[in-house]
């Protein structure tokens, strides 16, 4: 007989969370290129979302972690459906006749400006990190029964040391080849996946009290023996 689907109190809310996350910095943050002058470092290139796309491969390892690969998995896809109606109400919206008025005259070079390459942003974005965050989960599942549950440490950054290069790698060169200068482009690469990796480390622990709250509060220690690792499943 077959058991009805198990339920969670957090799962929803961190899938909302993780969709917001990805909306927001693939669609506000990652077209800009800024600079900042660090000590011992310098003039330093970076994507303006630098700050807040860590934040999705923290929520995938969280997901992976305590629910398992394919429950992060179908949050993944959720998220790639977002961006999917968020390339096409920007093409609509920027294709629209304006308003004949002055504002208007104004307002749409702009909004073709920010808006008119999100395909390229959305289509680096879901290739990117389509490859980034299965390569991220299948790391840490496959780590986490290799070390039957131990070093959740090294689970983590490792996962992060390998998606990342796939994700920053893959993503600006499908969204900005030819937009950026390529000396800048490539500074951008190497400066967004320093960081990147570095900052998962650094956020460990807020991420290893994160998993073991949700592990206590479900009731759930997922361990991915025997799992159909095909990304493009969204069966549990």
């Amino acid at each position: 007989m077959n058991q009805p689907p198990r339920s969670f109190k957090y799962y929803d809310l961190i899938m909302a969370a993780f969709v917001c996350v990805l909306l927001c910095s693939n669609l506000i943050g990652a077209a800009k290129a800024a600079q900042l002058t660090l000590p011992v470092f310098g003039t330093v290139t970076f994507g303006a979302d630098l700050f807040f796309f860590p934040i999705s491969y923290i929520f995938g390892d969280v997901l992976t972690e305590v629910y398992g690969y394919g429950r992060d998995r179908r949050v993944v896809w959720a998220g790639f459906g977002a961006l999917l109606f968020a390339a096409f109400m920007a093409f609509v919206v920027v294709h629209l006749p304006p308003a004949q008025n002055e504002f208007m005259a104004v307002y749409q070079p702009q909004i073709e400006a920010v808006f008119g390459n999100t395909w390229r942003i959305v289509a680096g974005s879901m290739i990117a990190f389509a490859c980034g965050s299965f390569v991220n989960s299948y790391v840490l599942a496959k780590m986490k029964v290799a070390t039957q549950g131990r070093f959740l440490w090294a689970r983590v950054v490792g996962s992060t040391v390998v998606g990342q290069f796939v994700d920053t790698g893959l993503f600006f060169l499908i969204a900005f080849w030819g937009i950026w200068p390529h000396e800048q482009l490539m500074a951008v690469i190497v400066s967004q996946y320093l960081f990147k990796t570095i900052w998962e480390a650094v956020m460990y622990p807020a991420t290893a009290k994160a998993v073991a709250f949700l592990k206590r509060a479900e009731g759930v220690d997922h361990y991915d023996r025997g799992t159909d690792f095909n990304p493009f499943s969204i069966k549990v």
